[in-house]
């Protein structure tokens, strides 16, 4: 499965387009997290725990694109785009959506 961020994939032809797919991934983010993050900007410096949360999820969202692109028989997903959001009570879960068009390659 080829993903890229631009319409076409260079060298091959687009024969079909199949659809519109995403991949959605909210994950919630723990008490020891906060707790190390809260540390963190006290002190300075990169959140580990918090970095490692969103590539979990970036990795997750882009799995789940990738099985529904699957699904409809696509040999690539083509103008992928990806959306963070912090939701709930207090911003303690993290949503990262991947959407993009499935299509078939010649």
């Amino acid at each position: 499965m080829i993903f890229t961020t631009t319409p076409t994939v260079e060298g091959r032809t687009i024969t079909e387009y199949k659809g519109v797919v995403f991949g959605e991934v909210i994950s919630g983010v723990n008490f020891i997290k906060d707790i190390k993050a809260s540390l963190r900007d006290i002190v300075g410096g990169r959140s580990g725990s918090y970095e490692q949360e969103l590539i979990n999820a970036r990795s997750q969202a882009l799995r789940e694109l990738e099985e529904r692109a699957r699904q409809l028989n696509a040999d690539a997903v083509v103008g992928i785009d990806l959306d963070y959001e912090v939701l709930g009570q207090n911003g303690s879960m993290l949503m990262v959506s991947a959407s993009g068009t499935a299509v078939k390659l010649q």
